[in-house]
């Protein structure tokens, strides 16, 4: 049971990671994957503007666009976070051998 909780979470942990190492200019930007709220050519990570008519207030947001925003979230929220947990799996993978 443990072993398949474990395997789990190092599943969902490299998947977040293949999310979070995604470079918006060389891969997202080539097949469309870029928000359109993020201006071009700058530091996009002070640049961000945000939707002011609130949460769903009259518009209709399609699945391209969420996971654009998810893919956003992810690479804005997790990248410390994600950096203690990596270490930690590489502690446990080379203490108990996994």
């Amino acid at each position: 049971m443990f072993a398949l909780l474990g395997r789990f979470f190092e599943v969902a942990l490299l998947l977040i990671n293949a999310i979070a190492v995604l470079s918006e200019d060389r891969f997202l930007a080539r097949i469309g994957w870029v928000s359109s709220s993020q201006p071009q050519n700058t530091n996009v990570a002070f640049h961000q503007s945000y939707d002011q008519a609130g949460y769903g207030a009259g518009q209709d947001v399609g699945m391209k666009s969420r996971l654009i925003d998810l893919v956003s979230a992810v690479r804005t929220l997790l990248r410390i976070p994600l950096i203690g947990f990596n270490i930690a799996v590489i502690i446990y993978e080379l203490i108990l051998g996994g």
